[in-house]
């Protein structure tokens, strides 16, 4: 008979457990932990005997059959730890934080608030995962983290919810040595007139990352036309290339971080800012909807350095 558990349903076994241990289905109906009509139980269990081929109880004085004693032996070891084992996953999952960012608010800015965290919960456990903004919205919707910590950019699916953090202003990183004050100062008309060209090569993120995409937009609405020629993957490599001379670079001003001698940063007035916040999907749990109200308050402070 046993051999035949594996093409039944696993509801109409879990419902014969609880009819077998409390002895009756009538019962079972009141004990078991959630809701179901006596009428339901009753024909799932028939379903149930119809599917093994065997009778499992006596209704009128209740009784086990010897197949009934035969699969209640079977399935008591996994159904009787049921609650055990989700009130121990329960208890994990309450303590375990997944986060997703990108390399640099790993690094720069994550620490400072999980130390916090840490110090109200000490069995903390954390999952952090190094995530591009293209990929954050994956795993966000396959439920791999509990929230991420990126560029908010475009339309997003109704099912997930933004919380705007900070707003970084976009910078021009040049070389020292270049006598280069302003935005308007690297860029000259085109030689037909109708639009304007940059003096100078630029270095800049690839095409499909999101600061060069509101990058690139603010320069389509200004009629200039400028593409790197030099394409890198980090904004710290942006700065490396500029601080070697081989041309301006897009970057965003990050509050607390020094550039790297020999380059200095143009502001670029009027261009939109780029905006850093939280994603997540769904109702948060306790931990991340702490992590959030830190994280929120961490970018206050981080504002006020600008």
């Amino acid at each position: 008979m046993l051999g035949c558990i594996d093409f039944v349903n696993i509801h109409h076994l879990e419902l014969f457990y609880y009819v077998a241990k409390y002895e009756g289905i009538t019962a079972a109906v009141r004990k078991m932990p959630y809701g179901i009509q006596q009428p339901a139980v009753s024909g799932q269990i028939l379903h149930l005997e119809r599917e093994l081929g065997v009778k499992l109880f006596n209704r009128r004085p209740f009784a086990l059959t010897p197949a009934g004693e035969e699969l209640y032996d079977y399935l008591y070891p996994f159904f009787s730890q049921l609650t055990e084992v989700e009130a121990r996953l329960k208890g994990e999952e309450s303590r375990h934080l997944r986060i997703a960012a990108s390399a640099a608010v790993l690094r720069n800015h994550l620490p400072d608030v999980l130390v916090e965290m840490r110090e109200a919960e000490p069995h903390l456990r954390l999952t952090l995962r190094e995530v591009e903004p293209a990929d954050m919205h994956a795993m966000l919707g396959n439920q791999q983290v509990d929230i991420g910590v990126s560029l908010i950019y475009g339309r997003y699916t109704d099912a997930l919810q933004t919380r705007e953090l900070l707003r970084l202003p976009f910078v021009l990183l040049v070389p020292e040595a270049w006598e280069v004050t302003r935005f308007s100062e690297v860029v000259e008309d085109d030689e037909f007139g109708k639009g304007k060209v940059a003096k100078y090569p630029l270095v800049g993120l690839p095409p499909h990352e999101v600061l060069s995409k509101i990058f690139q937009e603010a320069l389509d609405e200004r009629n200039i036309a400028w593409t790197p020629s030099v394409e890198v993957d980090s904004l710290e490599i942006v700065e490396e290339y500029v601080a070697r001379g081989f041309g301006a670079g897009v970057s965003i001003q990050i509050p607390g971080r020094e550039n790297l001698p020999g380059v200095r940063p143009v502001a670029l007035r009027g261009f939109p800012p780029a905006v850093v916040g939280a994603l997540y999907q769904g109702t948060l749990k306790p931990l991340a909807k702490e992590f959030l109200n830190l994280a929120s308050k961490r970018a206050k402070q981080l504002g006020k350095k600008r």
